[in-house]
């Protein structure tokens, strides 16, 4: 410091931020833990016990927190202000050389503070293993321990949560965030590549995603080293978020994430980091202080029957697991169905064509619809009540209506569809009856693992289909398609 502030080879600051509290811990030891020891070994032989010493000073031993979590950035200092300055380096090196140095480097003597608590508590542990079952010390050096301890985890959460800042205010400098939205409370969950699903060409596009607390940011790279490497195209917040695993064949490791503002169709490379993806986002978005709630597999109005959430062919809503509640239209942002899934306008039932019948997107529930059923405005307050593209039967409720049509045309759609949602080979299957109480319209395929539910408009044509689907799983050919 007498250097520092003596020349201009090196900041004073610099050896404040080098050493910390270190000062305050030496003289904590100095004048008052040392001085008590000291006392009480010159008078073992009348009072021989130390727990009563340690329990006193022991809370003191949190102060070691602040040196340790600064630890890692004075080595850093050290090393770059010995290759920066001259001097430095010639009165660090001065220092090493020093009887009292033992010829230890200086980066060797200011470790040993960092293991100074663990190595109370190891001490105190071999101390009272030592001790009598019945000394009078033994209950002031247990409790000692456990303050001791205490001590331990301060200096390691410091640590821990030192290094959260750290990474998180790196990730902010990726990310090139505004200062109104950098938080240091935030904690960042989980973080890496991903790919996202159009809904227009079901193409897969390089994204990135990180993982908050708080929040879900959904962002596309830049080419850039260094700096701002990401740009933010969408915030989620977890009030209110939905999160779905997708069992698609196309897609294999998808999952959906709906938010109030947008929702998006995700895809994994690999299984292992789908399943963490969606487990951390399910368990933040049921566990957070907002108390959001995820959608869940088995929550459709079919949940009696077993496995309808494995097979997405007779119930067209089925083929879309996160869907709008009538009451939230336009409050949040629809999964928007993939142009491929659907051959004819889910509304009219007209078949699309690529010169007079295009294929446009409802912007409140997010089906697929021709010019002539989405020739409507809404505004929807999602979009800050700006005015959307919406079906007949949105705007119908969104306007107050009643939309009589919507449940009929929406279980009708399907069955009418000329273009087919998946194909599967049937050799090796098996028709299975569903168990009584279930529904009498339903039957089941079964093979391995597998078991795929169907549900028909009456039990006369449930029976036709199990004939002849269990005849064409067993090699027979001699059936008839008349349904």
């Amino acid at each position: 410091l007498k250097e520092a502030r003596s020349g201009s080879s090196f900041p004073e600051d610099i050896v404040k931020q080098i050493f910390s509290n270190i000062s305050s811990v030496f003289q904590f030891h100095q004048q008052f833990f040392l001085p008590e020891l000291q006392r009480r070994m010159d008078d073992w032989g009348s009072n021989p016990r130390i727990g009563d010493i340690l329990q006193k000073v022991a809370p003191f031993l949190k102060m070691y927190g602040q040196y340790v979590c600064c630890f890692d950035r004075a080595m850093d200092l050290i090393t770059t202000w010995m290759e920066k300055s001259p001097r430095f380096e010639e009165i660090v090196l001065d220092i090493q050389k020093r009887e009292a140095c033992g010829n230890l480097t200086l980066q060797h003597h200011m470790l040993e503070p960092v293991q100074r608590v663990p190595r109370y508590e190891m001490l105190l542990k071999d101390y009272l293993k030592k001790l009598p079952p019945g000394s009078p010390d033994r209950a002031d050096s247990e409790k000692a321990l456990e303050i001791i301890f205490e001590a331990a985890k301060h200096s390691n959460a410091a640590i821990a949560d030192m290094e959260r800042l750290e990474k998180l205010w790196e990730v902010y400098e990726m990310l090139g965030m505004e200062e109104e939205m950098v938080d240091p409370s935030n904690k960042l969950i989980k973080e890496g590549p991903i790919l996202k699903i159009s809904f227009r060409s079901a193409s897969r596009k390089e994204r990135h995603i990180f993982l908050f607390n708080n929040m879900l940011l959904y962002c596309v790279p830049k080419f850039s080293l260094v700096g701002v490497r990401f740009f933010i195209r969408t915030r989620l917040d977890m009030d209110d978020m939905q999160v779905k695993d997708l069992n698609d064949v196309e897609f294999p490791h998808a999952f959906l994430v709906s938010g109030k503002l947008r929702t998006l169709e995700l895809q994994a490379s690999i299984l292992r980091y789908n399943a963490g993806v969606v487990y951390q986002l399910e368990h933040w978005d049921r566990n957070s202080c907002s108390g959001a709630n995820s959608v869940l597999a088995g929550e459709e109005p079919l949940r009696g029957v077993p496995g309808f959430v494995d097979v997405l062919v007779f119930e067209f809503w089925l083929c879309f697991p996160v869907q709008v509640a009538r009451q939230e239209l336009g409050k949040r942002a629809p999964q928007l169905i993939r142009d491929k899934l659907v051959s004819m306008c889910m509304r009219c039932k007209e078949p699309f064509n690529a010169f007079i019948r295009r294929r446009h997107h409802c912007r409140a529930c997010g089906y697929v619809v021709c010019w002539k059923c989405s020739d409507y405005k809404a505004a929807l307050e999602y979009d800050e009540n700006r005015q959307n593209r919406v079906c007949f039967e949105c705007s119908s409720i969104l306007e107050g209506q009643t939309g009589s049509r919507d449940r009929e045309d929406k279980k009708r759609g399907i069955l009418e569809d000329v273009k087919a949602q998946s194909t599967i080979p049937l050799l090796g299957y098996q028709v299975k009856e569903l168990l009584p109480g279930d529904n009498r319209c339903a039957f089941q395929l079964t093979q391995s693992k597998q078991t795929l539910s169907f549900l028909a408009e009456s039990e006369e044509q449930r029976e036709r289909w199990a004939e002849i689907i269990n005849q064409v799983a067993n090699g027979e050919n001699q059936w008839s398609l008349d349904v």
